[in-house]
């Protein structure tokens, strides 16, 4: 199956597959912050939700990777119905609350996190030209923070008056919605093709590295993905521990953080089409994350709570506001009819930033704090700006 109608057909309505894209990735976002959000009350600690996040993002790794040969062989909107079953059963594991079970968990959504992106890449990137694909991308990629808005807002309240399980089956419930209404939406973007093309690992490795601006994308997007992964999954135990926020309190600042992610999203997607230069706003963006996590790790204990909200609300207009841009300037890059597996090839590198940095907050935390894990990955983030700005001199000669 394949994500378009023939060239005779007029071409299906583009507003219902973004919704329906963006709503896909609000669900796996939920899903995967649902246990850092409760995590306070549940009691579970850095180290449980550092194994995690490593779990999910070591399995989004490999079927991210794969991604793009499953849509082609299923269709977009069949790969979303299929993530939603994932939720479900990942979302059904993490009631049960005990250490092995949110492993589980978190192996059981990594596969709803690896395919959803090439998915959403391989239909909008055939209904978009693309000239417009920035600002479409860019609104795409909001479900991440609707997510984690969504659940920086109403899991941390639904788990103090109730119990941790009761946040975990309001995921659930929006699992089962998501299914049912990608299974009706898929037949008016899938036909069936006769032959399918033959990709082996070495050729997907070639769409990153045969392509200097692709393989700078992919080694940038590793501390980013690093950055932005412990911003949602850690903040409220770095609230709670080391900021002297009540658990909801610290929702709501991480609620406010991913509402400026959104706008972000949809503010670096204007300014990179205004701009005609993804590459731009991806420096800037980097810069501005690395700066933020470490004026958070070194001086944010001692800040005042306004200074804290605003410093967190930049925080998450650059850490949770640069991947529109990123998978548009993907899609630009990639050959026609191959952005599924180019996004599906350099998403493997931006899984192993998700992979690494819980581990390296692990490492850290027990030695220099939360803190001290926020400014190291701040570093590693202005790291991955310059070689962004690097190739981008290299290309102006």
């Amino acid at each position: 199956m394949i994500d378009a109608k023939p060239a005779a057909a007029p071409a299906p309505p583009l507003w219902p597959a973004l919704i329906a894209m963006t709503s896909l990735q609000a669900l796996v976002s939920l899903a995967l912050f649902a246990p850092g959000s409760v995590a306070p009350r549940a009691g579970l600690g850095i180290e449980q939700l550092s194994l995690f996040s490593t779990a999910a993002f070591a399995v989004s790794l490999a079927s991210s990777f794969w991604g793009g040969t499953l849509v082609q062989k299923a269709g977009s909107l069949r790969v979303a119905a299929l993530c939603a079953v994932a939720v479900c059963t990942g979302m059904s594991l993490a009631t049960l609350g005990h250490g092995w079970a949110l492993l589980g968990a978190g192996l059981v959504l990594g596969l709803a996190a690896g395919p959803e992106t090439p998915a959403s890449a391989a239909l909008l990137g055939r209904l978009v030209p693309p000239e417009q694909r920035a600002m479409v991308f860019s609104i795409r990629q909001t479900g991440s923070q609707i997510g984690a808005v969504i659940g920086s807002l109403l899991l941390p309240p639904l788990a103090v008056g109730l119990a941790p399980s009761s946040a975990y089956a309001a995921v659930i419930v929006c699992a089962l919605i998501g299914f049912v209404c990608f299974e009706r939406l898929r037949p008016a973007y899938a036909v069936t093709i006769s032959a399918m093309p033959d990709l082996g690992l070495k050729q997907r490795l070639q769409l990153v590295s045969a392509d200097r601006r692709m393989a700078a994308l992919a080694i940038a997007s590793i501390p980013f993905s690093g950055m932005q992964v412990i911003l949602n999954t850690c903040f409220v135990s770095f609230g709670t521990s080391e900021l002297a926020l009540s658990h909801v309190e610290a929702g709501w600042v991480l609620a406010s953080a991913q509402g400026a992610g959104l706008i972000g999203r949809l503010g670096w997607g204007a300014v990179a089409t205004r701009l005609r230069s993804a590459r731009a706003v991806l420096v800037v963006a980097g810069a501005g994350m690395a700066v933020c996590a470490m004026l958070l790790g070194v001086w944010g204990p001692v800040m005042n709570r306004a200074t804290l909200v605003v410093l967190t609300i930049l925080f998450g207009l650059t850490a949770s506001g640069w991947n529109g841009v990123f998978i548009a300037e993907i899609a630009n890059l990639a050959n026609p009819g191959r952005v599924a597996e180019a996004t599906g090839a350099v998403l493997t590198a931006s899984f192993l930033g998700l992979v690494a940095a819980p581990l390296l907050v692990a490492l850290l935390t027990p030695r220099v704090g939360l803190g001290g894990s926020f400014v190291a990955l701040g570093l590693l983030a202005a790291a991955g700006a310059a070689v962004l700005l690097m190739e981008r001199c290299h290309a102006r000669k």
